[in-house]
């Protein structure tokens, strides 16, 4: 019989989220065109709407797991977990942003469309199955993600950041798409499993190293998503000139799903000739640790210290890849759902801190918080310590995770030099503390503005889960040792 072309019910409903999300953004960009400026309030309250339908559909969706559009798509545990990290993630964001957008008087109705955009994309990243549908998935949220960073166009920063991020990612993906092309001359498919069946299947040697140069290829496309080194030298400039809300977005959102893409890729496709590309990550995971925790010490600019800390926190992550197991990739899902929600939070205080225009950016700025704004010092001071890793807080078990996962696959050295780097981190992170406590409060504290509801209540429910998932790591722990399953 004819192949069917036309999806069956099962498959829409699988594809369900991203549908919703699609056509959710579609409409909000005409609604924005159209509204009359007193009403696009409700634009927000829309589009958190439809990011707590697709959540829900992403959870039904799983009731009935599988592949949809002829394996193009898949869906399991795994896409499930980041499926439901990204969406969530993107519902603090909007909720984060709403102060932010009336205070600098900028338009929301198109910010909101680009975040369920990107979200679009980054969902399709998690639940490919497929090379071409992983191209097309880090494309829409790229793009997106682009115009994000630029959003404030009368802002000399947000442009450069944006045009920074634009000819790097644009660059980096040139080399995806050419190893994409290289492994699929070499065994003449793009769907991951069978990729790894074929590679698993022949006599490897004579083309060892052409498979080699594919792996490199698309390891530099995904090492630039999750800046990881020496792929990381657009972090600093795009969280810096990009406006708050959208660096926390990028920091946690993106580099999530680029994490999930690199684990499905390498994990399942090239699992045969692991032992090749481990000392790649090895070596990645070593220098982008040193290179984000060195480089953040001489920082004075807080949007530039918290991206070289995400540089340093993709680091500690990559251990985890470098496992290659599957308590590495339990590990790597802990970590980057505990850092999601640290990071939101701790943006959440700097995004309202930073004034208008964002003025107040220096450390020095903060001089003072702890008896001027002692709510907002509190909730900061928690983040902080999570990024640092101290017990009771999620950062403390996700690294204490990825390390077990790192002394179980015996890389020891890999692990020594992770917990010094953890050590060379806590410096800075408590400098900020010192200067939140220990100075006297400067003008700026006081001409930051208060915090609106949706803001308190990202800056509180993330505190709050940090120290619950800190506190009862199970609960997480469990979810991800349950759904990191890959490979099949």
């Amino acid at each position: 019989m004819p192949a069917s072309f036309m999806p069956s019910a099962q498959e829409m409903m699988r594809f369900l989220p991203e549908t919703l999300l699609t056509l959710a953004g579609v409409f909000l960009m005409v609604l924005e065109a159209i509204m009359a400026p007193e009403n696009k309030g409700r634009l927000k309250a829309f589009a958190l709407f439809a990011l707590a339908a697709a959540l829900a559909a992403a959870v039904i969706a799983y009731n009935d797991p599988g592949p949809a559009f002829n394996r193009l798509l898949i869906i399991d545990g795994f896409a499930t977990f980041f499926r439901v990290l990204v969406i969530g993630v993107a519902i603090l964001a909007v909720l984060g942003s709403s102060q932010y957008l009336a205070r600098e008087g900028a338009n929301p109705g198109e910010y909101w469309a680009l975040v369920l955009f990107s979200v679009v994309g980054q969902s399709l990243m998690v639940t490919s199955n497929e090379l071409i549908m992983i191209f097309i998935g880090l494309e829409i949220s790229s793009i997106a993600s682009y115009v994000l960073a630029g959003y404030l166009r009368d802002d000399a920063r947000n442009s450069e950041s944006a045009l920074k991020y634009f000819l790097l990612g644009s660059f980096a993906t040139g080399f995806l798409l050419y190893g994409v092309a290289w492994i699929y001359g070499l065994t003449g498919t793009t769907d991951l499993s069978q990729i790894r069946a074929d590679l698993a299947n022949r006599d490897i040697s004579n083309s060892m190293m052409m498979i080699g140069a594919a792996c490199a290829l698309m390891f530099v496309g995904f090492a630039f998503k999750v800046s990881a080194a020496p792929f990381q030298v657009w972090a600093p400039d795009v969280y810096q000139g990009a406006p708050s809300p959208v660096a926390a977005f990028l920091s946690s959102g993106p580099k999530a799903a680029a994490f999930a893409m690199f684990l499905r890729v390498f994990v399942t496709a090239f699992e045969p000739v692991a032992d090749r590309w481990e000392p790649i990550v090895w070596a990645s995971a070593l220098v982008t640790m040193i290179v984000g925790n060195f480089a953040a010490l001489r920082q004075t600019n807080v949007k530039r210290l918290m991206a070289y800390s995400s540089i340093a926190h993709a680091g500690y992550v990559m251990v985890a890849v470098a496992t290659h197991s599957k308590l590495g990739i339990e590990a790597a899902m802990f970590y980057l759902a505990a850092y999601a929600l640290t990071n939101l939070g701790a943006f959440a205080v700097i995004t309202c801190l930073v004034g208008k225009g964002e003025r107040f950016v220096e450390i020095k700025d903060l001089a003072g918080l702890g008896a001027r704004q002692p709510l907002s010092a509190a909730m900061l001071t928690i983040f902080l310590l999570s990024l640092i890793g101290v017990p009771l807080t999620g950062g403390f078990f996700g690294k204490f995770y990825i390390f077990k996962a790192a002394l179980d696959a015996r890389l020891i050295w890999l692990t020594v030099l992770g917990l010094l780097n953890s050590a060379v981190a806590a410096y800075y992170y408590l400098r900020i503390l010192v200067v939140m406590y220990m100075e006297e409060p400067g003008d700026t504290v006081e001409n930051t503005q208060e915090m609106g509801g949706a803001l308190k209540f990202v800056l509180v429910g993330s505190a709050v889960a940090t120290l619950v998932i800190g506190t009862f790591p199970s609960l997480l722990l469990d979810v991800a040792s349950r759904y990191a399953v890959l490979g099949r």
